[in-house]
């Protein structure tokens, strides 16, 4: 009975490992696992631990200064000797002032997130000897990356954490991969919470995954007691999608947990639609408020533990995270269900 489970066990580890090398060789990580870049909790202790365990740990830059990066990247540095990622926003006023720095420290990874990259942010990642991630929420926005040379996709549908389309992941998933899996390695992201659904991904064509939702109790996560207690305590319907108010700012949905920070962040819509209509700022500087806006009501929930009035962004996943545990523990498990899952259906 022992060496019959152990030979399933092993033939399971070995079909995962053949679905998962494309992905993890283009990584240079043991598995084919993205851990998604969160701010405020995608820092050097959560990165570091990832990519230590042999998944591939991404740091979040979101709003901070170029400094702040050098400073951040530094100190990853220090805790694993493995490869990471960067994340930057695209709208960043400093975005190749960001690109410089991740050159300076020969990141090996760049994953551009929040819209089409501006005219030569590719180009300037590449002559660093970075590859470029790209997030890709259209099947033409995809080819379009795809031609402008990006080396790999990440497809995101909307039941993911923080800032989401229009577009579910098992919808992106069957449009996209089809299409685009030959061409570049493509990870799936959004609402995934089990080792089945990896397998699932995999098998439909995919290089790898990208969960966020899942490592945010991990031990290693900096996150405040009262953000993980939130995250524990929710169930998937509690991680609602945030509503645009005013048609002439568009504002990318944020799905977070129901707390009186959706109220607050209706209110601020109000305040910079009215400074629209007033001639006070431009388009591009409204939609920089907004963001800003998230960043701090993000730090109140992450950091300060004010889960009631800041952002406490989560995907629909969230219903899959029942405890606090190392996150090689959590790689482990995800790893061991897709193994099962793969040789289950073939047998």
């Amino acid at each position: 009975m022992t060496d019959t489970l152990t030979t399933t066990t092993t033939t399971g580890e070995q079909r995962l490992a053949t679905r998962m090398a494309r992905g993890a060789e283009f990584l240079g990580a043991d598995m084919a696992i993205m851990a998604g870049a969160m701010s405020w909790v995608s820092e050097r202790n959560l990165v570091s631990a990832m990519s230590n365990a042999g998944g591939f740990g991404v740091i979040a830059c979101g709003a901070m200064t170029p400094e702040l990066l050098d400073t951040e990247i530094a100190a990853t540095k220090a805790m694993t000797s493995r490869p990471f990622g960067v994340n930057l926003i695209t709208m960043h006023p400093q975005l190749f002032d960001l690109i410089a720095v991740c050159g300076r420290h020969q990141v090996g990874h760049v994953v551009l997130a929040g819209g089409l990259p501006p005219k030569g942010a590719l180009e300037a990642i590449k002559e660093t000897g970075a590859k470029v991630i790209c997030f890709a929420p259209a099947l033409s926005l995809a080819k379009k990356l795809i031609r402008s040379g990006v080396d790999a996709l990440v497809i995101e549908g909307m039941e993911a954490g923080g800032h989401i389309g229009p577009v579910s992941t098992s919808v992106l998933a069957q449009e996209m991969l089809p299409e685009i899996a030959a061409q570049v390695p493509v990870f799936v992201a959004g609402g995934i919470g089990r080792g089945e659904a990896i397998a699932a991904y995999l098998d439909m064509g995919a290089a790898g995954v990208q969960l966020g939702t899942r490592f945010v109790c991990a031990t290693e996560s900096i996150a405040h007691p009262n953000f993980k207690k939130a995250f524990i305590r929710a169930s998937a319907r509690d991680a609602v999608a945030s509503v645009q108010i005013d048609p002439r700012l568009p504002v990318i949905p944020v799905r977070a947990l129901k707390n009186a920070g959706g109220e607050l962040f209706t209110a601020k819509q109000r305040e910079v639609a009215q400074s629209l209509d007033e001639g006070k700022v431009a388009m591009a500087e409204a939609q920089l408020q907004i963001e800003h806006y998230w960043a701090g009501a993000l730090r109140r929930a992450v950091i300060e533990g004010d889960v009631e009035h800041g952002s406490v962004m989560a995907g629909q996943s969230v219903g899959m995270v029942t405890k606090e545990e190392p996150i090689a523990d959590i790689l482990a498990q995800l790893m061991a269900e897709a193994a099962a899952a793969l040789v289950a259906r073939t047998a």
